[in-house]
């Protein structure tokens, strides 16, 4: 953030202005401008590959699973902790786009830089506090032994009796704080890592708890693959629907609206259907399924596919819209601001923030949740691993879509005049895409299996409340409303 302020503020590294109509008339960056640049923002991409899987991993940590007090109060904290996320994006989409707007561009990095160096000391202050979980080595070390150890003794049979496999006791993981799981039939291939042939080697012999932590993160590949998908509809958001913005009418009395605010309704849509699911829907849903969450975190991901397929279908009719009313005016060809206000295209907006409420809380929770102990980092890596893959899907599908639609009908979808172009068959496209990827993710659903010592915690969480409830109906809804 640092370098990305130098960037606009000393003149040497700042590119020059533009105020051609015709881009391509611009005076271009030097190669020194771009590098640095260029370099910052490489740099903001690895602190963020450091800080957004292991912030919501220690803030998790923080609660025991076996408490039902702190279980319950941890079913809150994913819609919580994205909530006060999405509540800085607001921050960032209304009161930093009118300072880099209208005041400058250094003042508008330089805020978020002094506010990130502020959140650091924050967050050291607080160190001493927190529970830390103990360093257990790289997963991936230990994924891939158990892998290689299996291909190694591909021949060699898998006993029928699980208690043959090599295991360590159990008061060994109890001293260091860890649990030991029971093999399982699923991914049969894998145990053979744990047959015993008389060596030791850590890349010839894994223990049947690193077997099953490996088929643990295993089994949630499909489920990440499904969420791809909806990670390149949330790309649109920054850049197709803002494009759309700027060819409308933004004036709101005597205010401009500026095209990239309107993401801030994503992020207020988001906080008021978090608010309304966390103390409303949940509450609801539990009395009637017994599951303290209301639902399970498949069924909430699902939800949010759903919406998805809304938000396209949505997109696509009102292009249509403008598209139409591009033609009634005669502004096709020239490209000219559409007499439509660009209010229009908040439907689109709200329904992605109900969307985000539904699928990117439950998307970090259920990776979270279902990670093995020891691989929680890891697991919550799915989630910002699947959102990297959808921006860069997304530009693939760009690129695609635009070069075949042009050579297939002489004109493609997605032109830099809009007017001209067909964002709403992209956009209808999206949401066949989306009514597909559903499917899909129903089948992974129908033959996934919950992680045993979660399905364990929540039993014990529903044991307690079944016993408040009976014997003190009003102690139970006490504890409910703190």
């Amino acid at each position: 953030m640092c370098l990305l302020t130098v960037t606009v503020s000393i003149p040497a590294l700042r590119a020059p202005p533009c105020h051609e109509v015709n881009l391509a008339d611009c005076k271009h960056a030097s190669r020194l401008q771009l590098a640095v640049f260029y370099t910052a923002l490489y740099i903001l991409a690895i602190g963020t590959g450091g800080t957004k899987p292991n912030i919501s991993t220690i803030g998790a940590d923080q609660f025991d699973d076996f408490e039902p007090k702190e279980k319950t109060q941890k079913l809150s904290f994913f819609n919580w902790w994205t909530f006060s996320i999405f509540f800085g994006t607001l921050f960032a989409n209304t009161f930093l786009v009118y300072i880099q707007d209208n005041v400058g561009w250094s003042l508008g990095y330089g805020l978020p830089t002094c506010g990130l160096a502020i959140s650091i000391l924050i967050f050291l202050a607080g160190t001493p506090f927190y529970r830390h979980r103990v360093p257990t080595g790289s997963p991936f070390t230990r994924m891939s032994r158990v892998i290689v150890a299996a291909i190694r003794k591909s021949r060699i049979p898998v006993p029928n009796d699980p208690k043959e496999l090599y295991e360590l006791d159990a008061e060994e993981y109890a001293q260091n704080g860890k649990y030991r799981i029971d093999a399982t039939p699923s991914l049969r291939f894998l145990n053979k890592a744990a047959v015993k042939t008389g060596s030791n080697d850590p890349w010839m012999l894994s223990s049947v708890t690193q077997v099953e932590e490996t088929k643990q993160m295993i089994r949630m590949l499909p489920v990440l693959i499904a969420t791809i998908v909806p990670s390149t509809m949330v790309a649109q958001v920054n850049t197709l629907f803002v494009k759309q913005g700027t060819t409308l009418n933004r004036a709101l009395n005597s205010f401009q609206i500026p095209p990239a605010s309107l993401t801030a309704f994503v992020t207020l849509s988001m906080l008021i259907s978090v608010v309304i699911y966390d103390r409303i829907f949940v509450r609801i849903m539990s009395k009637w399924t017994k599951n303290p969450r209301g639902i399970t975190l498949l069924q909430r991901m699902g939800m949010g596919f759903v919406f998805h397929i809304l938000v396209m279908v949505t997109a696509s009719l009102t292009e249509m819209r403008r598209l139409s009313v591009a033609k009634d005016h005669g502004l096709v060809e020239n490209g000219g601001r559409v007499p439509l206000s660009i209010l229009t295209l908040l439907p689109q907006f709200v329904l992605m923030g109900i969307a985000d409420a539904f699928l990117a809380v439950a998307q970090i929770e259920f990776f979270y949740d279902q990670a093995p102990e020891s691989m929680k980092s890891l697991g919550t890596s799915y989630s910002t691993t699947s959102l990297g893959i959808g921006n860069f899907f997304s530009s693939f599908l760009l690129s695609t879509v635009s070069d075949i639609t042009e050579r297939k009908y002489h004109k493609g979808w997605i032109l830099n005049n809009l007017n001209d172009s067909h964002l709403d068959y992209y956009y209808a496209f999206f949401a066949v895409l989306n009514l597909v990827n559903l499917v899909f993710f129903v089948v992974v659903c129908r033959f996934y299996v919950y992680r045993a010592e979660v399905s364990d915690s929540m039993e014990v969480l529903k044991k307690k409340q079944e016993m408040l409830s009976l014997t003190n109906p009003n102690q139970g809804r006490n504890n409910e409303i703190s």
